[in-house]
């Protein structure tokens, strides 16, 4: 076993040889092994001997970390059990221990082998004293130098052998916040790579929405970002705090798409935190308790559907089916035979044992009719009759069936202009427009495009086996700036299109994006310079 006095041996017998020139006796050291690591005149040839046959003064030394004086050596108690009790040559000896960290980790030995030296050493018994404690000081000092260097090189290899094996980003900064070390995830995100170190940050706690993180603003030339992650306290060298973290979005958007992962969709699975969708919110949850039919407005891909499910589970009828039927999708000759279903040989080509149709199927529960202005009108008439008398007619059956439904319908379409192109009936119209609720496009809600992106960042992350670690501002820049004409829908397929494409390396940047989004931002930067050329020129 190699004690860390015998890793600084050289430098341990400087200071025994600096010791016995400047007070005039022969002095050793040894380490707490009782293994002789410096000495000076006729000592020195026992150097890297062990002592542990003749090293009892040592020995106690060692075990009661106090100073002993022997002032007669071969005489002493101490020296009973020694094999050199009966042949001592020495006069006296002092032996002083080395403490590093309340351990004794070795003795100076201060050895008189004649009367002169002894008397040397008595008349100026108090400086031996005070100077041996000096040197042992020194010596540990040396030693504890040595072991937090050798601390902070176990963990620099530590930290070189995992850092860039995390996707979080990783910074250790020394007592002035002034970076160490930073792995590669930490360079992208700080905008950083290849010129990191020796650079101030400066780090701002705040409060975390995240219950087990902790939150910070990140300040790092003139870039503000903020993070969540955990800040370690560390003294090895010149480190002294460790921060590994990642982007708070991405964790937050984590943590709601866990909270979001519930058999319900409800209006909690209806994302947003905008005022619209704030309102909306509590508009849908006054809507849910009463049983009125709702037609819902709103561009194609803002997410109707999913509105539609959220008044459906918030209701009394949240335990009902909730069937749903495209009727822009669906050829006219099928509408009517999914909407009511049929008897058997009710037509050519019919099931042979019948179908039961949307209504049946959607009885004690919501029936859900998107793009109900595509209903033809000598549907519509029918649609009306069920609204008016709770009754639907299978085609080839001779009797109604009573159902108990309640019909939420979405449109993108002008139902009023149809009203007056004959193309719709109003007496429908009111029917299903006794609560209208308008869902507001993308464009228009303020801070839920970065929100939406976040969610369909870590979904699409997770179905493809991917991690994304860093969120260029370049990327958002863009994304918040196109007016989304395909609203939720369009920004669902842009998500997952460059999770599948660029995803590999965990980084989503403002020029990965498709040629449409980025065209209109350059678009508007060219008017916006145009603009501004013009006015100083006028």
């Amino acid at each position: 076993m190699k004690t860390i006095l015998k890793d600084i041996q050289p430098d341990v017998e400087r200071y025994a040889d600096l010791l016995a020139q400047i007070l005039h006796v022969d002095v050793e050291i040894a380490d707490e092994l009782l293994e002789r690591i410096a000495g000076t005149g006729s000592l020195k040839s026992r150097i890297n001997k062990t002592m542990t046959c003749d090293g009892c003064v040592y020995r106690r030394v060692i075990e009661t970390g106090r100073m002993q004086i022997i002032s007669s050596p071969g005489m002493d108690e101490l020296c009973a059990a020694c094999s050199k009790y009966r042949c001592c040559d020495e006069k006296y000896e002092i032996s002083t221990p080395i403490t590093l960290d309340n351990k004794t980790i070795g003795v100076i030995g201060f050895i008189c082998f004649t009367e002169e030296q002894k008397a040397h050493l008595l008349e100026k018994f108090d400086l031996f004293t005070e100077f041996s404690d000096q040197i042992a000081r020194l010596i540990a000092s040396k030693a504890g130098l040595l072991i937090e260097n050798r601390k902070k090189q176990d963990f620099v290899e530590l930290l070189e052998a995992v850092n860039d094996r995390i996707d979080e980003g990783c910074i250790v900064l020394d007592e002035n916040s002034r970076i160490l070390m930073l792995n590669h995830t930490a360079g992208r995100m700080l905008n950083l790579d290849g010129d990191g170190l020796n650079i101030h940050v400066e780090l701002q706690a705040v409060k975390s929405s995240i219950s087990d993180l902790e939150d910070f603003i990140l300040n790092c030339r003139n870039r503000s970002i903020r993070v969540s992650g955990r800040l370690f306290k560390l003294d090895i060298g010149d480190c002294r705090n460790l921060l590994i973290f990642r982007d708070t979005d991405l964790v937050k958007a984590r943590a709601y798409s866990v909270s979001m992962m519930q058999p319900r969709i409800g209006l909690d699975r209806t994302a947003g935190e905008s005022e619209q969708i704030l309102q909306l919110k509590k508009q849908v949850g006054r809507i849910s308790a009463a049983d009125s039919t709702v037609i819902i407005r709103g561009e194609s891909g803002t997410g109707k559907e999913l509105l539609a499910r959220a008044v459906h589970e918030e209701s009394g009828r949240a335990s009902g089916p909730f069937i749903a039927l495209n009727c822009g999708a669906m050829p006219e000759s099928l509408i009517e035979s999914e909407l009511f279903g049929y008897v058997k040989g009710a037509f050519t080509g019919a099931d042979p044992s019948g179908c039961i149709g949307k209504f049946e199927l959607a009885d004690k529960g919501t029936l859900f009719l998107d793009e109900v202005g595509d209903i033809p009108l000598h549907l519509q008439v029918k649609l009306l009759r069920v609204l008016e008398n709770g009754e639907i007619t299978r085609l080839g059956a001779g009797s109604p069936v009573s159902v108990d439904v309640r019909i939420v319908s979405a449109t993108n379409r002008d139902l009023e202009k149809m009203i007056a192109e004959k193309t719709f009936r109003e007496d429908l119209y009111y029917r299903l427009n006794v609560i209208p609720v308008e869902l507001p496009p993308l464009r228009e809600r303020a801070g839920d495009i970065r929100l939406l992106s976040l969610l369909f960042i870590e979904r699409y992350s997770e179905i493809f086996g991917c991690r994304i670690t860093v969120i260029e501002p370049e990327f958002w820049e863009a994304v918040e700036r196109y007016s989304w004409p395909g609203n939720i829908r369009e920004l669902q397929n842009t998500i997952e299109y460059l999770i599948v494409m660029f995803g590999g390396d965990g980084i989503l940047s403002g020029d990965r994006l498709p040629e449409k989004i980025l065209s209109e931002r350059r678009s508007d930067d060219f008017d916006v310079r145009f603009y501004l050329l013009f006015q100083l020129k006028k």
